[in-house]
């Protein structure tokens, strides 16, 4: 969380309401995301104020978990600097596929 700059708050409130979710690159796990936004309102914001602030970088903000009986485990959180396509399987290497299979998180 601290090499992504990522708070618990941030985290929990992606987990409320993330924007997106699919499943994850391990079996049995889930992933949501959000994108990072900037939101202007003319009346809260002037337009010189807001080139003073610094601008969010377009990205998203992933987490990997696995429901269990009693809870949600999160086991990773991250930030990807683009913007990835809904539905997309990510691209893995076919020898890390059969290592995840094969030690599957429990």
């Amino acid at each position: 969380m601290r090499q992504y700059g990522l708070s618990k708050q941030k985290l929990l409130g992606i987990l409320a309401r993330p924007e997106r979710k699919e499943l994850g690159i391990v079996p049995g796990t889930f992933a949501m995301m959000k994108t990072n936004k900037v939101f202007f309102k003319a009346k809260q914001i002037t337009l010189a104020k807001a080139w003073q602030k610094p601008k969010k970088a377009p990205g998203e903000i992933w987490i990997m978990y696995k429901d269990t009986k009693d809870f949600r485990k999160i086991i990773s959180a991250w930030r990807y600097p683009g913007i990835s396509k809904p539905g997309e399987e990510i691209p893995i290497p076919e020898d890390i596929k059969i290592f995840l299979k094969s030690s599957i998180i429990e």
